[in-house]
């Protein structure tokens, strides 16, 4: 048994979940998202009575065979549905910081243009359903209601200049810590 499949995603106020076969679509205050849940698992939406008396609407996901596949598939599954219902209650961001001497960026339009040490500005196009915000030059926030897009959006911005462990300059998440090297001795 998984600790993470058997555990039931509860749906926060605000929130309209609905299930079609294996499509869900969460419907909040931020948008919408949708996914399309794995044939090995079953998926269904239960009423739950709290301690204070009050009922909640969970969502309960099960494996539908023995399968070694199924049991794999199954606490990615809950985790994806968590994701989007997070996502359009809470929505997502990460923090980037910049590290270095002349390095910094600022946000033109939906353009994000960085100078970090090369003989040539990097843009970077933001992507629909993204939000970009600066902090001052060298502080980045990225945010959104898909949480794989909003990672894989600050791991491009950050893959741009990754920090070195010289210096430490370039890219990093806001709680990212960069072992640093000793440099040559004489």
């Amino acid at each position: 048994m998984s600790r993470i499949g058997s555990k039931a995603v509860e749906i926060p106020e605000g929130v309209e979940l609905s299930i079609d076969g294996q499509d869900v679509k969460a419907k909040g205050k931020l948008g919408e998202l949708s996914l399309r849940v794995h044939d090995e698992v079953s998926i269904a939406i239960e009423e739950v009575a709290n301690d204070d008396g009050a009922s909640s609407k969970v969502v309960n996901l099960k494996p539908k065979s023995n399968s070694r596949f199924a049991q794999q598939i199954w606490p990615t599954m809950r985790t994806l549905v968590d994701n989007i219902v997070v996502g359009v209650s809470e929505g997502y961001s990460k923090k980037l910081e910049i590290k270095g001497v002349g390095y910094r960026g600022n946000l033109q339009g939906q353009i994000l243009v960085l100078s970090l040490g090369f003989s040539h500005e990097v843009r970077f196009e933001v992507p629909e359903g993204i939000k970009l915000e600066m902090d001052g030059q060298t502080g980045i926030t990225v945010s959104g209601i898909d949480k794989q897009k909003v990672g894989q959006t600050a791991a491009n911005i950050r893959s741009y200049r990754p920090p070195e462990p010289y210096k430490g300059k370039g890219i990093r998440y806001a709680d990212e810590y960069v072992l640093r090297k000793e440099g040559k001795k004489k």
